[in-house]
């Protein structure tokens, strides 16, 4: 099924939808606020449709799972073997504050693991992309950078919009001589780590799938990996519950 997914036609459906989404982004636009009080655009909801339609179109038999779209019952999407995780703008907050760091995200799931993603940043002109085997940022094949001396000084990129005291702990208890910390907005921080800017990303704070899914699969096909801070096991997808748990990504 992998084989039959080709990834030049993700990134094209997240080129396009980014570009419906900076038509938008440059004008004044409404900020409406869902059931959990996380804010929703005009852009979320175009790019939403936009990627479904063109996914559909192509790949009729592959469902969808969209933070936009209705949510489908456990009961029928456990069944799925391969399933495109979308989250048609992460970091509708960084959107709304005009900071240039919020992505267009798509993955294909196999199973329990993002094997394929691409994640587009529209406004910071950033396109990254897994397809299967290799991570690559703007034809350029990822890590661009390893730190040689991490016990020395460790790069950490934690969230913009939500750094929860948990993470802060997390990061202050970190075992090297020197730590330069960097915040960053949407599922840009998973990329920096795939690329080789940041060691680590801890993530102690609520996030959903969608939220992660595409550069989770960056971060893995880069060969870095996304763990559970829990049990320190690879993070996985499509749970009965779409919370992921708190992670750490390096």
């Amino acid at each position: 099924m992998i084989e039959k997914i080709d990834i030049e036609d993700l990134k094209e459906i997240a080129l396009k939808a980014g570009e419906i989404i900076m038509q938008i982004y440059i004008k004044d636009f409404n900020i409406e606020y869902k059931d959990d009080e996380s804010p929703l655009t005009q852009a979320d909801l175009k790019s939403n449709e936009l990627i479904c339609n063109e996914l559909n179109r192509l790949y009729p038999n592959t469902p969808i799972m969209s933070e936009e779209n209705k949510e489908v019952p456990y009961e029928i999407r456990r069944d799925w073997e391969y399933y495109f995780c979308v989250d048609p703008i992460d970091g509708t907050k960084e959107f709304i504050k005009k900071n240039d760091e919020f992505t267009v995200n798509i993955a294909l799931i196999h199973k329990n693991k993002p094997v394929l993603g691409v994640v587009y940043a529209p406004a910071l002109n950033e396109l990254y992309w897994a397809d299967g085997k290799n991570s690559y940022k703007n034809m350029n094949k990822l890590p661009l950078n390893i730190n040689q001396n991490p016990k020395e000084k460790l790069f950490v990129v934690a969230s913009k919009s939500h750094l929860s005291s948990e993470t802060q702990e997390f990061i202050d208890k970190l075992d090297s001589k020197e730590i330069e910390q960097v915040s960053k907005g949407s599922s840009l921080k998973l990329c920096m780590v795939a690329e080789g800017i940041a060691d680590i990303y801890p993530r102690l704070a609520p996030t959903m799938e969608w939220d992660t899914a595409a550069a989770d699969a960056i971060v893995r096909c880069a060969g870095k990996m996304t763990y559970n801070h829990e049990n320190n096991e690879p993070m996985v997808y499509n749970k009965e519950n779409l919370l992921n748990p708190w992670f750490v990504v390096r």
